[in-house]
């Protein structure tokens, strides 16, 4: 059988490579060799006009919105905290998007920490702009444990708590429309949604990319198979 295809969202930015230091359209690799490992095809989806998500989301069989800079307050109404991060106006509004886009057209849909936020952003939630402790240091993932909810979609990709890689200092504050919480840190932070019905629509706060265990990714790969 073909692999099924897996698009992840990218981000522009200013990257160095041999004698060239140009804007680029960024992804770290953890993301496609994650869906590789997994077992699906992995293409990259750097910002476009938002008008055309749904043409992209059309071709693919899977969406990943991954991780990256703090979602804009003026996304969920609130106005900007000194210690949230600046402004990525193209990329919030390409990857609001997609995540609408596939929710539309019943394409299953993983969230990565800022993905999950979103995906949380887009049904109507909001997010605390600063939380300590699940970041070990500027540049460092951390980790910490997550216990699933008992009887949701992440339970049963996952049933047992675990230690997985985190790097984020916002989380989701109020729940969006239909949204579960479905696990949790110590402290309480929300750090997986899903969206119950029949389509696959989860978002996980923390970085799977950066670990070893494939099953979020590769319950993904199947629902898009």
């Amino acid at each position: 059988m073909d692999r099924p295809l897996i698009g992840v969202s990218t981000y522009l930015d200013g990257a160095r490579w041999g004698v060239w230091e140009l804007e680029a359209a960024l992804l770290p690799a953890g993301y496609p060799r994650l869906v590789q490992r997994a077992g699906g095809l992995a293409v990259m989806l750097p910002p476009d006009d938002p008008d055309r998500a749904a043409t992209a989301v059309a071709r693919l069989d899977g969406v990943v919105v991954a991780g990256g800079p703090d979602v804009d307050p003026g996304c969920y109404g609130a106005e900007r905290s000194p210690r949230t991060g600046p402004p990525a106006p193209t990329r919030d509004a390409w990857e609001l998007a997609l995540i609408r886009a596939a929710l539309e057209s019943g394409t299953p849909l993983l969230g990565i920490c800022r993905g999950m936020q979103l995906l949380n952003v887009a049904l109507g939630g909001t997010l605390v702009q600063h939380i300590d402790g699940h970041t070990q240091a500027v540049g460092v993932f951390g980790r910490h444990e997550v216990t699933p909810v008992p009887g949701t979609l992440y339970a049963g990709v996952v049933p047992e708590a675990s230690a997985v890689p985190t790097y984020h200092h916002q989380a989701v504050e109020r729940l969006g429309e239909g949204l579960l919480a479905s696990a949790h840190a110590a402290d309480g932070t929300v750090e997986a949604v899903e969206l119950p019905g029949p389509g696959w629509v989860l978002g996980v706060q923390w970085h799977p990319e950066m670990g070893e265990d494939v099953r979020v990714m590769r319950a993904l790969v199947r629902a898009a198979s």
